[in-house]
């Protein structure tokens, strides 16, 4: 079986900007690139798992979210890396209550199944409880990136087995 790391996309590998649907946009941390290429070295399979309910909102379109994605991709290859297996997101809003949209596991276990991947190896990586919780959810391990999340209330319950790190770096470095 593989082992596989999940993340999250804005505010995870890149700067949540709210909504993002312009590709020139996109825009990265200072320490991206180096905590994906250890992550890439590391033996993981890597996939997003990204929630983008500005589709089901209509701010944007879904073919928008696609070029957000292929424009990080060419990044990816332009830094000489090759590294999501997989691109997941979920279009609808919390109101539609979908099963694919985090902190539901939907499509974590979809990959799972897809990748053949074991759970007990791998980990769900992000900077929202919604993103732990589909970890925890889908039996991977979750990882909360403390010092890059604008959204964490101080008394938000986390799964107990949630690793907390300051940013991706930190995580990727502790593989």
């Amino acid at each position: 079986m593989n082992k596989a790391i999940f993340l999250d996309r804005d505010g995870t590998i890149i700067i949540d900007k709210e909504y993002l649907y312009r590709p020139e946009e996109v825009e990265y941390f200072p320490w991206s690139r180096q905590a994906l290429e250890i992550m890439q070295n590391s033996g993981y399979l890597l996939f997003i798992v990204s929630n983008q309910s500005g589709i089901g909102r209509g701010y944007f379109k879904e073919e928008d979210a696609h070029k957000v994605h292929q424009r990080i991709q060419d990044d990816m290859k332009s830094w000489g890396l090759n590294i999501f297996t997989a691109i997941s997101f979920c279009p609808h809003t919390t109101q539609q209550k979908c099963k694919c949209r985090k902190p539901e596991p939907q499509m974590l276990i979809d990959l799972i199944a897809k990748y053949d991947i074991d759970p007990k190896e791998s980990y769900m990586v992000g900077d929202k409880t919604a993103d732990v919780w589909a970890g925890e959810k889908s039996g991977v391990t979750p990882v909360l990136l403390q010092g890059q999340s604008k959204y964490l209330k101080g008394d938000e319950k986390l799964p107990k087995h949630t690793l907390l790190y300051e940013n991706l770096l930190e995580f990727a470095q502790k593989l």
